[in-house]
């Protein structure tokens, strides 16, 4: 790991890299622009860099009391499979700590959270804009 900085603010984050990054692996296909935005507005943020490379992003909404989801976990494909994804994720939970954790994933990678101590949810719904898009993508009913 210490070869890879972990950044955990949007502060001279090139965003053309994130929104390639997330659109790669189906979890955004905002513009940069609006993916800035998203990134800034979130509670949490953490941006894997090797030398000026962003090599994995990850953020998290919440209330900072006792509320939170994690969003837009990804790694550039060529960094997957060396744990880095926990390393986003750890560095994420520690800055949402006493707060109960949801994580919203595409369902691809459903699998993946469980050996991190996630759960599936029994009771959770959702309202998305573009339902069909996301019926068809795997993410509703």
């Amino acid at each position: 790991m210490n070869k890879y900085k972990i950044v955990k603010s949007c502060k001279n984050i090139d965003f053309s890299q994130v929104c390639e990054i997330l659109c790669f692996h189906g979890l955004s296909n905002l513009d940069v622009d609006t993916q800035k935005k998203v990134f800034e507005n979130s509670y949490a943020v953490v941006f894997l860099m090797d030398g000026k490379k962003i090599i994995g992003v990850g953020r998290a909404i919440s209330d900072g009391v006792c509320q939170a989801a994690l969003y837009n976990i990804a790694l550039r494909n060529e960094y997957t499979g060396k744990g880095l994804g926990k390393v986003i994720v750890d560095n994420l939970l520690e800055q949402l700590s006493g707060c109960n954790v949801i994580l919203y994933t595409h369902p691809k990678h459903i699998g993946l959270y469980e050996h991190w101590g996630f759960s599936k949810l029994k009771t959770a719904y959702a309202i998305y804009i573009h339902e069909e898009d996301y019926r068809e993508e795997g993410f509703i009913e």
